[in-house]
């Protein structure tokens, strides 16, 4: 994941945040970490990707007045490098021994970057830790999961219980658990990567803008030897949309962007060969002529997202090609 700065002395923790228009939540995660960062040993990067609008300045002038102004960093960006990008650029940046990648939109609880922390330690063949994500109220998401496959995208595009019971262990998302457990990823709104797993697994893929970056990064630790566990003993409160509001609007049947599409047709090029993505939209289509029999059953056809048929061909011909960013061409 880029080249890290060795020139620097080695503190134990390197946390990277990256801000994208949202000041105001970068300054709150900033500050629910501040409290935590002497007791482990942290530093914190925080890349802002070329926001534009005066994010940058509010940021830096919060970290100048903040008690822990040598423990934080300001990166302004010279380019909006997305989701990869930017967490590469703020790991080059640091020199760690674990490093800690969180969204702008998540409050860290008292005790969770120890607890991580202790769990890479009395675990030391795994290379990631994804703690509890959940509500500002304390409900648990969903957030250790199973990879995205073709079998995958049939199941969510058909909408069947019976299916998703046939077919359980490729469901993507694992139930909330309250104990530990192994898993193929964890999101990516916060996790905790091992120096060596990260030396072994390599920069993240900048070839993804935004989203299925998660996944694909998980799938090249297993491809390197390490494994990836979810310990919801710490707990790390996620403001979802915050730092992004693409899923919840997709939630609602809005068109994502081009690079939703770009990214998901690199995640099943790379992980499932040539006929990765061909196969993934297929099974989706078969998925789909499922859920739109539950009239006979006398059920409600589940809604998808404004044009998602056509669109999950994007890209289809160059998979590893343009990922669609705003601002960029082709």
């Amino acid at each position: 994941m880029g080249i890290i700065d060795d020139s620097q002395a080695r503190s134990r923790l390197g946390i990277v945040i990256i801000n994208y228009r949202t000041p105001e939540l970068t300054i709150n995660c900033l500050a629910a970490l501040s409290g935590q960062l002497a007791a482990v040993d942290a530093k914190v990067v925080v890349v802002d990707n070329l926001s534009n609008d005066g994010s940058a300045d509010k940021i830096e002038n919060w970290i100048k007045s903040s008690a822990h102004a040598d423990r934080v960093l300001l990166i302004r960006s010279q380019t909006n490098s997305g989701f990869s990008g930017g967490n590469n650029q703020g790991v080059a940046a640091l020199n760690a021994d674990y490093y800690l990648l969180l969204n702008s939109d998540t409050l860290v609880r008292d005790g969770a970057l120890a607890g991580l922390l202790a769990s890479a330690e009395e675990h030391s063949d795994i290379g990631a830790f994804g703690p509890r994500l959940e509500d500002e109220d304390g409900t648990a998401q969903q957030s250790a999961f199973r990879f995205i496959s073709p079998i995958s995208e049939f199941l969510g595009a058909a909408s069947s219980a019976p299916l998703t019971r046939f077919f359980k262990n490729h469901e993507v998302a694992h139930p909330v658990s309250a104990t530990s457990m192994m898993c193929d990823w964890v999101s990516f709104a916060c996790i905790l990567i091992r120096r060596e797993a990260m030396e072994a697994a390599g920069a993240m893929d900048e070839g993804y803008f935004m989203y299925f970056e998660d996944a694909d990064y998980c799938a090249s630790l297993a491809k390197s030897g390490w494994k990836t566990m979810y310990d919801p003993r710490a707990r790390v409160v996620h403001l979802r949309g915050g730092s992004s509001p693409v899923k919840s609007a997709m939630a609602k049947g809005a068109r994502p962007p081009a690079y939703y599409y770009a990214a998901r047709t690199r995640y099943f090029r790379k992980k499932f060969g040539a006929m990765g993505p061909a196969t993934a939209n297929l099974l989706w289509y078969a998925g789909r002529l499922i859920a739109r029999m539950r009239p006979l059953a006398g059920k409600a056809v589940p809604q998808v997202c404004k044009n998602q048929g056509a669109d999950i061909w994007t890209n289809w011909r160059d998979p590893l090609g343009d990922r669609k960013a705003p601002g960029e061409t082709s």
